[in-house]
């Protein structure tokens, strides 16, 4: 199964409208356009969209070895607002891959490629082979 097909089944990041643009070994892109639902009381992007689409990009950069990984821990600092009608864009690069521990560095970026998001995070990798091709 390819890795876009595989993560329709993230049904949190579908029900938020989080897209996944590209997986390769170790990386990940994806996309999420600011609608109104994805706003705080001040009208900026709630920080829990810009953490899940970050933590959903790691989780395809970090499942793209065909082996299941969850996420340990994910730690975002937030650089820049954003609001409706923005897109933003997560990358997800690996930095440190194991047999049971992997590391992912994530910006998250506007439409203009300001930083709006850094996220560092950590994944478990299971012995459990996923049919994945990327």
């Amino acid at each position: 199964m390819n890795a876009k097909d595989y993560f329709k089944h993230d049904r949190f990041a579908a029900t938020t409208g989080v897209e996944l643009l590209e997986v390769k070994a170790g990386y990940a892109k994806g996309r999420l356009v600011i609608k109104d639902k994805h706003l705080n009381a001040g009208d900026t992007t709630q920080g829990g969209a810009i953490f899940t689409l970050a933590d959903f990009i790691v989780g395809a950069a970090s499942n793209s070895h065909g082996k299941l990984a969850f996420s340990l821990s994910g730690s975002v600092n937030f650089m820049k607002g954003s609001g409706p009608g923005d897109t933003l864009y997560a990358e997800a690069r690996e930095r440190f891959l194991h047999k049971r521990i992997a590391c992912y560095q994530v910006d998250v970026t506007n439409q203009h490629g300001d930083l709006v998001a850094t996220m560092e995070a950590t994944v478990y990798r299971k012995d459990v082979p996923i049919d994945l091709t990327v």
